[in-house]
């Protein structure tokens, strides 16, 4: 589309000046690859990757795909593979778990149970897989995920997902405040308004993870030795 081709090259001339400054302040680090990573993949349920929902996002024909690419490497070699949903237990009243982010967006589509909340089936999670319900835009925050990766021994999440500038950033802001190393793959995240995907690569990458394409995500998890849980090494010692 015209409009988008407009937006990004107006991204690229924006992104040139700001590299710049980044660069002269010492930011765009590299936090590398770790040697146990598990795939985190935010919110890709129907409500956001199928179309006529108001949570829809765009590009799905690409995401879609690379996320089947990094499932097969990592289910290869034994990783962790965890997806979130964002569902509420209550959707009316005054006792609802939705809390003021309601008085935002319309929470109330996301009831628990419901098929806008379960996983997409093009992508759908094999036994023994994590599904975490979550209430708030990270899938750090009010959840489980941490104490889960950390008793696998995880150091690296390889992030997917969307919204880019929602859930997806909060889930990697948080991912390093826990002390794991974020990767976002860059063909693998989305959102619904042009620019927004872009400027936030941008900015994780300076700030908060690396950005990295689909292929060097999966080359990466071909080369690693098959992963065992911390767990499971304990028992066998």
């Amino acid at each position: 589309m015209q409009e988008d081709r407009q937006v990004a090259d107006a991204l690229e001339h924006v992104f040139a000046a700001d590299s710049t400054i980044y660069q002269e302040r010492g930011f765009q680090r590299r936090v590398g690859f770790g040697e146990r990573p598990a795939l985190v993949h935010i919110d890709l349920a129907n409500a956001w990757t199928r179309p006529g929902h108001a949570f829809s996002c765009d590009h799905m024909d690409v995401i879609i795909p690379a996320v089947q690419r990094l499932n097969v490497a990592a289910r290869a070699k034994g990783c962790p593979i965890v997806y979130t949903t964002t569902a509420y237990d209550v959707v009316d009243g005054s006792v609802s778990d939705m809390g003021l982010w309601a008085q935002k967006i319309p929470l109330e589509t996301l009831a628990i149970g419901s098929e806008a909340v379960a996983i997409d089936d093009r992508i759908a999670p094999e036994p023994g897989e994590q599904v975490i319900v979550k209430k708030r835009a990270s899938g750090f925050h009010g959840t489980n995920l941490s104490s889960f990766l950390n008793a696998q021994g995880v150091d690296t999440v390889i992030v997917t997902g969307v919204t880019m500038a929602g859930c997806v950033r909060h889930s990697v802001e948080d991912a390093i405040a826990e002390g794991f190393r974020p990767i976002v793959v860059r063909e693998a995240v989305g959102d619904r308004v042009p620019g927004v995907v872009q400027w936030n690569l941008f900015d994780l990458d300076a700030k908060f993870g690396d950005v990295e394409s689909v292929d060097r995500v999966v080359e990466y998890l071909e080369q690693i030795a098959p992963f065992e849980s911390r767990a499971g090494v304990r028992a066998a010692a």
